[in-house]
């Protein structure tokens, strides 16, 4: 087996997210929704009905394939977090009336290509991270989260414990897999979720989880849901818990002030204020923290379905030899930064729409190192 797989506690992980493959985005993979009004998984798979299977199959088959995992671990990256959807284990989901009149919308078969993943991963030596991506109800009224515009999860004890049981499935099915590193217990729940509710459902994710996975082997990842950090200071700490990590995800083109700066103010807003944050988490928390997305987006146009503009670009009047000098500034300054965490995942490995999005496109173009070990 390969070495990377012995003693996981603890270790450095560099990273890519596989968006837009188990769960879909439109702004990832645009050339799926062409001519239809769907915005996000749920409503494509109702607008198509039968017509989304055969879609969304040949879809999960080339999108990521084993030559991209074989490419992955070429480059020295050694992980891998593959967002997922409530539905991944087929029709026993609560109903949601975003679902109209189709009980069970969603595509069966998402599990099949998990455990193919699962396959690639150790044949290349790459850990896995399983993010659940998409709750029952919608936890962030995002895209990304399966409904668009709906944010309900929380307001049900029937999406709450459909989504532990999801975990504790995950947990069960994968933890006797060599490249499980990690379940991620609820991607980006939204910042006005209450965090009493937030912790008691991690807390009992922990414990679900921790049925089947045993803390030398697994981690249980939780996501800040959009508040400081210091939120959850002491929470799920040993000596009580073990092996816990908080997930921050570090954007810098979704608010007016950040869309304004030009490259300079972004490069930095990265080695000063997140550099004097990573110092807090890390004295907060120890290492255990990862940055489980950033990009080298800095124009929200290309990704938001939701933004009002102007789109400013801190690239604009640039040609292209000095973009190429300012791509790679920002991807050096965001990797210093980040590696003072226990580990980065970059959003997303591949992308239909834009370069500064796609780690390959980033590498094969200079932005990035070619060898990350």
């Amino acid at each position: 087996m390969n070495h990377l797989f012995d003693n996981k506690l603890g270790k450095k992980i560099r990273g890519v997210n596989l968006g837009s493959w188990l769960v879909i985005e439109k702004w990832m993979a645009p050339s799926l929704f062409d001519g239809l009004d769907a915005t996000d998984e749920t409503s494509f798979c109702v607008e198509l009905g039968a017509h989304a299977e055969p879609t969304l199959k040949k879809h999960w088959d080339t999108f990521i394939t084993e030559a991209d995992f074989a490419w992955l671990a070429q480059v020295g990256i050694n992980a891998v977090r593959i967002p997922i959807g409530h539905w991944i284990f087929g029709p026993d989901y609560p109903y949601h009336p975003a679902y109209g009149e189709i009980a069970h919308p969603f595509v069966e078969g998402g599990i099949d290509v998990l455990d193919r993943a699962f396959d690639w991963a150790e044949r290349y030596g790459l850990l896995v991270v399983l993010d659940l991506h998409a709750a029952a109800g919608c936890q962030n009224g995002f895209d990304n989260g399966g409904i668009k515009d709906v944010c309900e999860w929380h307001t049900k004890d029937e999406y709450i414990n459909h989504t532990l049981d999801v975990l504790e499935r995950l947990a069960e099915r994968y933890h006797n897999r060599p490249a499980l590193h990690a379940i991620e217990t609820l991607n980006e729940p939204r910042w006005d979720v209450d965090t009493g509710l937030l912790k008691k459902y991690n807390t009992d994710a922990y414990h679900r989880i921790r049925k089947h996975c045993r803390p030398e082997e697994v981690a249980v990842v939780f996501h800040d849901g959009f508040r400081s950090f210091r939120e959850y200071s002491g929470f799920l700490m040993p000596p009580e818990f073990k092996n816990t990590v908080l997930d921050i995800h570090r954007y810098q083109c979704f608010v007016r002030e950040e869309i304004d700066m030009d490259i300079y103010g972004h490069i930095q807003k990265t080695v000063v204020d997140w550099k004097n944050e990573a110092a807090d988490i890390c004295y907060d928390r120890g290492p255990w923290a990862y940055v489980g997305e950033w990009s080298l987006g800095i124009d929200i146009h290309v990704v938001s379905l939701w933004a009002e503009g102007p789109f400013n670009h801190a690239l604009e009047g640039m040609d292209g030899f000095q973009a190429n000098v300012a791509y790679r500034a920002y991807a050096s300054a965001q990797l210093a930064t980040f590696e003072k965490y226990l580990g980065w995942f970059f959003w997303s490995y591949k992308t239909e729409t834009t370069p500064a999005w796609c780690f390959r496109e980033c590498v094969e173009r200079g932005w990035f190192p070619d060898n990350f070990r």
